[in-house]
């Protein structure tokens, strides 16, 4: 035990002075939600267009009449035999949320680059009902990056989360290069094995989340964040992060909710 064992009158003096911190924490997390109201928008011009459950559809179609949209950017591409782990994670979260969102005038769908087909099995081997649309073929996941090419990869052409990154170099600990939202050692090809597709091909797909409003029949693009910007949307974190021992990780922990051998 590395943690002091003491009086419950030091306890609740110990617990005081963290909720100072909480709530100065909430206070600034209130004045960012703000600041990412008031972001500029950027008009949206190009056509882009999806395959889902109602046939192919446009980006406006995606809103379902209501004036907002959050696109989470789910790690699936047509490479993949199976969604990323990480992105499954995240995901397990989507169906209690969606409803309540689309109740309050925000519409939410997951996009990835898998064909529509992949996407639908997958969904039903996880049993999530949430909007999953498929961008295959389009340029929608490149404009928003979180896809790049190999001839980016490896030219040291990838801009992700506003940031410029080094050329891809494999070598034997391909893992050190971290995608999803959590870095990990074993990250990159942890995920690339339990994804059905080598470590260089899984990195070339980001998780990530965009934000979009529609007035007067135009589209505008809000926000997107990306990485560790994910954190909040990975539900397991917020209760770990208020466990005894915290996220406690030092490799790829988690699988997807059917993987796990639970007593």
């Amino acid at each position: 035990m590395l943690n002091q064992v003491v009086s419950r009158d030091e306890w609740l003096k110990a617990r005081l002075g963290l909720l100072q911190e909480e709530k100065e924490l909430t206070r600034r997390s209130d004045e960012l939600a703000q600041w990412r109201q008031k972001m500029p928008w950027v008009r949206i011009d190009n056509e882009y267009r999806f395959e889902t459950d109602k046939g192919t559809v446009s980006l406006v179609d995606l809103f379902k009449g209501r004036s907002q949209l959050l696109v989470y950017h789910f790690m699936f591409g047509p490479d993949y035999s199976a969604g990323c782990p990480s992105c499954s994670s995240i995901a397990d979260g989507f169906n209690g949320i969606a409803v309540h969102l689309q109740n309050h005038d925000v519409m939410f769908s997951a996009v990835s680059r898998a064909p529509l087909a992949k996407l639908k099995a997958y969904q039903e081997r996880m049993g999530w009902t949430f909007p999953w649309a498929s961008s295959y073929g389009g340029d929608f996941n490149a404009d928003f990056n979180v896809w790049f090419s190999e001839e980016q990869q490896r030219g040291g052409g990838i801009d992700y989360n506003y940031r410029r990154e080094a050329a891809w170099q494999p070598r034997e600990d391909e893992g050190s290069v971290a995608v999803p939202s959590r870095k990990t050692p074993d990250g990159a090809a942890s995920g690339a094995a339990m994804s059905g597709t080598d470590t260089a091909t899984y990195a070339r797909e980001r998780p990530g989340l965009s934000a979009f409003a529609i007035e007067d029949g135009v589209v505008y693009h809000t926000y997107s964040a990306y990485s560790r910007g994910l954190d909040g949307l990975w539900g397991m974190y917020q209760w770990l992060d208020r466990a005894p021992r915290g996220r406690n990780e030092t490799g790829m922990w988690w699988r997807r909710h059917d993987e796990y051998k639970l007593g």
